[in-house]
């Protein structure tokens, strides 16, 4: 069974409907003990990495996922902000994450340009080495952003794709068990339930 971890900060019902349509059992969950007996686990995340941070801390949540991340080596998906939580720190609230991926999380910044913050809208990934994640994903194809903030990885051996907006940043990575995706697959049509297919296929 996949869980998503509901900490009313995430399009919890959009990830369960995509699920849905794939044929893939999923279940929302605010309950610690549930989550140690996933088979996977989805890290959603819309909003402020701070207010996260200490909503997952406060229910208890941020233990039960350590445990089921690192110890029991359960695989686990973030998506957006939810990927932004595995780093070691963010500069939105100056906030230490999880830290379960080398890296941190940063503005964006275009003071010379045009170019409008958040970024919103569609982009294109490009794959930077082959994964189970990405699996027959190419560099032709298009996912939907939504994002302030950008992770920075510190090691680029868990890169899976990067993205260009004014910058090229990390847009999908992986450490082990533990992948994110800066885009959304849930709202990125066939080729986004094609990752979470991956995702629940790993």
């Amino acid at each position: 069974m996949i869980y998503i971890i509901d900490y009313k900060m995430g399009n919890l019902r959009s990830v369960q409907k995509a699920f849905e349509r794939i044929g893939v059992p999923s279940k929302t969950t605010a309950d610690p003990d549930e989550l140690l007996n996933a088979g996977k686990i989805i890290l959603p995340g819309v909003g402020h990495f701070s207010r996260a941070m200490d909503i997952l801390k406060f229910t208890g949540l941020s233990d039960a996922l350590n445990q089921a991340v690192i110890i029991r080596g359960t695989p686990v998906l973030g998506i957006c902000l939810g990927m932004q939580l595995m780093t070691e720190f963010s500069e939105e609230g100056d906030t230490d994450g999880f830290g379960w991926v080398k890296g941190r999380t940063s503005k964006f910044s275009f003071p010379n340009s045009a170019l409008k913050i958040p970024h919103m809208g569609w982009n294109r990934i490009l794959p930077k080495k082959q994964s189970k994640l990405l699996y027959s994903v190419s560099k032709e194809e298009y996912f939907y952003f939504v994002h302030s903030y950008f992770v920075n990885c510190e090691n680029s051996e868990n890169v899976l794709a990067e993205t260009k907006y004014g910058k090229t940043f990390v847009s999908a990575f992986q450490h082990g068990n533990i992948f994110g995706c800066q885009f959304h697959p849930e709202k990125s049509h066939d080729i986004g339930l094609k990752i979470l297919q991956n995702f629940a296929r790993l």
